[in-house]
């Protein structure tokens, strides 16, 4: 209990931030245009500069298992088609529907609480980790939806969809930064003091500031009466998740730094980019946004007993 509580006041302020965000989001002479620009600067300029300064230290004396891949994917995969099968069977969801839903039961929010609170809880280590699996998560599991959803609807898959969102995140500055960061150690350079310093400034406001962004952009989320699907997801998504990745990790044999770093992404809250594939294919709207705000509320919860339980095995 103790151990809990410990991670409950380590991360209780971290959520606060969330909390603060929103409220500054809802007052009535707050203008939406003011969250967006908010978001622009964490994503273009403070996340980068904190993920290229980390990379460019660390990554050339980090050895990554790339089994935290295979690990935290497979997870997804098997997340997924147990999401797809639970909205057919309890929700009646189309193939389309069903395709969105399995989406929210895996899609965590990495950039704005999974790498912040990574860093904060589980420090520096842990955060190559996280930047890996950043790397590769909207790549991959785009693509999986984009073809689940095309095949639904078309019997076929599209190269050309699975190209255009290559290209949408190679030009994400996130994944960039995480790029460039890794080349810049591997070829041993060194940036100039006040650079580095600079950066490092910047990175160290990069976490509060990601924090308070996303309580802006929840504002936006209305929470709407559909309360049996939105909290299925919700379990898919904080409690499924994270206990498959961590068999999958133990059974496998990852590091502790690792299975606590996987597992701890994995219980994250569900991410925004859900809500955009929704959009997209134009179905599931009011339930993936219910799922994105209660799940940041449960996740203030969840996240904190997770962190105890890796820390007590």
């Amino acid at each position: 209990m103790n151990l809990v509580w410990q991670f409950f006041r380590l991360s209780s302020p971290l959520y606060g931030l969330v909390a603060a965000g929103y409220v500054i989001a809802s007052l009535p002479w707050w203008r939406t245009e003011w969250s967006r620009r908010v978001s622009g600067l964490v994503f273009a300029i403070a996340l980068p500069a904190l993920l290229f300064h980390l990379m460019s230290h660390q990554a050339a004396s980090q050895v990554i298992d790339v089994r935290v891949l295979g690990v935290y994917f497979g997870s997804c995969l098997i997340v997924y088609f147990i999401g797809r099968t639970v909205g057919a069977s309890l929700f009646k969801l189309d193939g389309p529907s069903r395709a969105v839903f399995g989406l929210g039961g895996i899609f965590s929010n990495v950039v704005l609480t999974g790498l912040p609170i990574a860093k904060l809880t589980l420090g520096a280590p842990a955060v190559p980790v996280v930047a890996l699996i950043l790397v590769f998560n909207a790549l991959t599991l785009w693509t999986l939806v984009s073809l689940s959803v095309e095949w639904s609807l078309h019997g076929s898959f599209s190269p050309a969809g699975i190209v255009k969102t290559l290209a949408s995140v190679l030009r994400n500055p996130i994944v960039l930064s995480i790029v460039l960061g890794v080349v810049f150690s591997r070829l041993g350079l060194v940036l100039p003091t006040i650079v580095d310093q600079g950066l490092g400034a910047i990175g160290n406001a990069a976490a509060p500031a990601a924090l308070v962004s996303l309580g802006m952009e929840l504002a936006a989320f209305p929470i709407k009466q559909q309360w049996a699907p939105s909290a299925a997801v919700c379990g898919l998504k904080l409690i499924v998740q994270p206990l498959v990745v961590w068999l999958l990790a133990i059974a496998i044999g990852l590091p502790p730094v690792e299975i606590r770093a996987v597992v701890l992404v994995a219980s994250m809250a569900i991410g925004i980019n859900v809500y955009l594939m929704s959009v997209q294919f134009k179905t599931m709207q009011g339930t993936i946004a219910s799922s994105i705000v209660l799940s940041n509320l449960f996740a203030a919860f969840t996240t904190p007993l997770i962190l105890a339980a890796l820390h007590a095995s």
